[in-house]
């Protein structure tokens, strides 16, 4: 799997969020933008997902040397992000039932297997309304590394968890790096210190 990112910007009226970014994402490594609050790395990581167009350049999206269309690249792809919603009204394994009804899980893993995973079992019949904002993460989390996409998107994937959360994270993430394409945005050092790829989303101003 791959990105190839060609003369990449982002304009908001008047105001260049990123301009010129020209990187190559490869299959295997975990890649990080960082920067200041407000700097635009959400924006950058949600025009590369194909959430939000791009002003200029292309991405080009390649799958065992197959150039995937722009349009096709949510099949591949997993997205865990403070901003994203769950369904409050379902049941853990409802919402589960419903979301890997779209997206297949990783080989060999059922419905069981990804609530011990995530060490929710317990609560597989609570209703999401009542998880608390850790649990909320840890979810979020869980549906996109145990979907059988080969790139994951995660922004500031820290957030809400607990010590217990946090090392099931990094457990988890360096899992993932050794079969996924990686995508981070984050200022906290202990969600991304595994990689070697550390990007100033500032120099792309």
């Amino acid at each position: 799997m791959q990105i190839e990112i060609r003369n990449l910007g982002k304009k908001f009226y008047r105001e260049w969020v990123f301009r010129n970014v020209h990187l190559t994402l490869h299959k295997g490594a975990a890649y990080v933008f960082t920067g200041p609050n407000g700097s635009g790395k959400s924006t950058l990581m949600l025009t590369l997902t194909g959430m939000i167009p791009a002003t200029q350049g292309e991405i080009i999206y390649k799958n065992a040397q197959q150039t995937i269309p722009p349009d096709d690249f949510y099949q591949y792809q997993s997205v865990a992000a403070p901003y994203m919603e769950l369904i409050e009204e379902y049941t853990l394994k409802e919402l589960l039932d419903f979301h890997f009804s779209f997206k297949a899980p990783l080989a060999s893993y059922s419905s069981k297997d990804i609530l011990q995973a995530m060490y929710l079992e317990n609560a597989r019949h609570k209703y999401i309304k009542q998880f608390s904002s850790g649990m909320k993460q840890r979810l979020k989390l869980g549906l996109a590394f145990y979907a059988d996409s080969p790139v994951l998107f995660l922004d500031e994937p820290g957030s809400n968890l607990d010590q217990q959360g946090i090392q099931w994270y990094r457990t988890e993430v360096q899992r993932a790096l050794k079969e996924k394409l990686i995508v981070i945005c984050s200022n906290q050092l202990y969600e991304y210190d595994f990689s070697e790829n550390i990007i100033n989303i500032e120099q792309y101003k």
